[in-house]
């Protein structure tokens, strides 16, 4: 089920005798507008488009085929980058609605275009970063100088806890650079391979991306240029990241205490302040872009962000 981003409409897909099927619904009116057959052999998902006028539609894992449909049930497009593999795992729209990028299991992106509805570019995850223009940041760990005086612990729990906990900032890395991965287990449903994650940035000038066999880097593409323009690299795993809504920042969070921070200025990483260890696993920007929600296990926190003065 997805709703367009005015709340207009919805759409809602569902299967009956071995078939799947999409009923266009009037939010106002609760009146079914269209209610029309896909042609997908097992549907995964559906996304409408930020401008409401094209619905996204993809097939399960198992067949890589991305359909396109108008609210009156019209079939604009197929696409279909290859046959007899895993297909599929990830699928975002642009907010201006002129760029749909697809990841698959195959470990690339592949952005079609709004115009023809056909592949513009392939941006491939390689294992080796050669290009000598690229920007590589590497997270790196240290812990703090006690020094030798004597030491007097502070009466909370958080101040013992920051006290012996690392602190992390980023080194960057001159290519060639060999970007860690992780061999999926062939044994274990749902592999860990292919781009899971992808995500364009608000202005539409940059597409984060991860490839689930190398979890612990977080790939940034120029939009305009079609290009790889940066690529973080954690210490651990990549659990969540998502773009501010109003400014050209991305919040990534790794199951660390930590939330880290990229724009095309730099990037950088806090300390969560908390009572014991807080590992952030999920994190959510408010609407505003002033603040950012974390969400730890059991435990949640909201992080306000100092805005500079651009006067």
């Amino acid at each position: 089920m997805d709703f367009t981003k005015d709340g207009c409409y919805m759409a809602l897909a569902e299967r009956r005798d071995c078939k799947d099927y999409i009923s266009i619904f009037v939010c106002s009116e609760l009146q079914l507008l269209r209610h029309f057959e896909t042609e997908t052999q097992d549907l995964a998902g559906i996304e409408f488009s930020p401008n409401g006028c094209v619905l996204a539609v993809w097939d399960s894992c198992l067949e890589y085929k991305v359909l396109l449909y108008s609210l009156d049930g019209r079939l604009l497009s197929t696409y279909s980058a290859y046959e007899w593999s895993l297909g599929v795992k990830s699928v975002a729209w642009s907010p201006s609605s002129q760029f749909l990028a697809i990841g698959s299991y195959d470990e690339k992106v592949r952005i079609l275009s709004h115009v023809t509805w056909r592949k513009i570019v392939e941006l491939e995850h390689l294992p080796t970063i050669k290009d000598s223009k690229s920007v590589i940041y590497k997270e790196v760990e240290s812990r703090p100088d006690i020094g030798s005086g004597v030491l007097s612990l502070p009466p909370l729990i958080t101040g013992a806890s920051s006290l012996f906990s690392t602190e992390s900032k980023y080194e960057i890395c001159q290519p060639p650079v060999q970007v860690p991965i992780v061999k999926p287990d062939p044994d274990r449903a749902n592999p860990k391979l292919g781009v899971g994650m992808i995500a364009f940035s608000p202005d539409n000038r940059f597409l984060a991306t991860r490839n689930d066999n190398m979890p612990n880097t977080v790939w940034i593409w120029d939009v305009q240029k079609l290009k790889q323009y940066v690529v973080l690299e954690q210490i651990s795993a990549v659990r969540n990241f998502q773009w501010d809504p109003r400014r050209t920042r991305l919040a990534i969070c790794t199951g660390s205490t930590k939330v880290y921070l990229w724009s095309p200025a730099g990037c950088l990483a806090v300390q969560v302040p908390s009572e014991g260890t807080f590992q952030v696993l999920s994190l959510h920007w408010h609407p505003s872009g002033d603040s950012l929600m974390l969400m730890s296990k059991d435990q949640m926190c909201v992080c306000y962000l100092e805005i500079a003065d651009e006067n």
